[in-house]
């Protein structure tokens, strides 16, 4: 939980900073802020891939993996629907700020993935990244919602640690080559993420991420589970 416990750290100083200086901090500052965290991400997911995708048995998967779980993502709304959902929690200018918190910092693939790699590998890279990109975040969003925004620290914490209690139960099962598939569309998912923060191209990543539950699916029938 280590990995964890330095995200909601990281979320709690950069709102107390934030806070502190509310709007004072530049526009234009803001900005380079953002630009920094998109290639930071960009370029996190591509690693990802470049590392995983030689361990592959099954170089297809990924690509089938995205085209299904975007169709499902797609079928569900899951993109639009939680920004409608955004939108009427964040009725106050605090809720507003919160419901963005909560869905910058949680439902993206670092704060998903990270818990899982750092509960079988003891591997705490992802979440120190994610605890980098969500300090700036906080800063960020504080400096224009006030100091509210550490109470997403909560929530992310709860995210995280059921994330991480689910993946030491099943520690038997998202090993090896399942845990290579997933850090696979995950790194994409992740650079996804990093372009829409750059502007360049909105992905709709949440409507991307069932593209996660098709290798567990995969492996599932491939061990004759079902």
């Amino acid at each position: 939980m280590l990995g964890t416990m330095a995200n909601v750290c990281a979320i709690v100083i950069g709102s107390l900073i934030g806070g502190t200086v509310k709007k004072a901090l530049p526009e234009k500052i803001q900005d380079c802020l953002f630009v920094a965290m998109g290639l930071a991400a960009l370029f996190i997911g591509i690693n990802s891939v470049v590392q995983n995708m030689p361990h592959s048995d099954y170089p297809v998967l990924f690509i089938v993996s995205l085209a299904i779980g975007s169709c499902i993502g797609t079928f569900l709304e899951i993109d639009g629907n939680f920004h409608g959902l955004a939108k009427k929690c964040g009725k106050s200018q605090l809720g507003r700020g919160l419901a963005t918190a909560v869905l910058i910092f949680c439902i993206g693939t670092l704060s998903i993935l990270g818990p899982i790699e750092s509960a079988l590998k003891g591997n705490n890279t992802f979440l120190f990244t994610n605890a980098t990109l969500d300090f700036i975040t906080s800063i960020v969003l504080s400096s224009g919602y006030g100091y509210g925004i550490m109470l997403s620290a909560v929530v992310l914490f709860l995210w995280q640690g059921s994330i991480y209690v689910g993946a030491m139960s099943l520690s038997g099962f998202l090993q090896g080559e399942l845990l290579t598939e997933l850090s696979i569309i995950g790194g994409i998912l992740i650079a996804s993420s990093g372009l829409a923060i750059l502007q360049i191209k909105d992905c709709k990543t949440l409507n991307l991420l069932p593209s996660l539950i098709i290798p567990v699916l995969f492996f599932l029938f491939k061990n004759h589970i079902f």
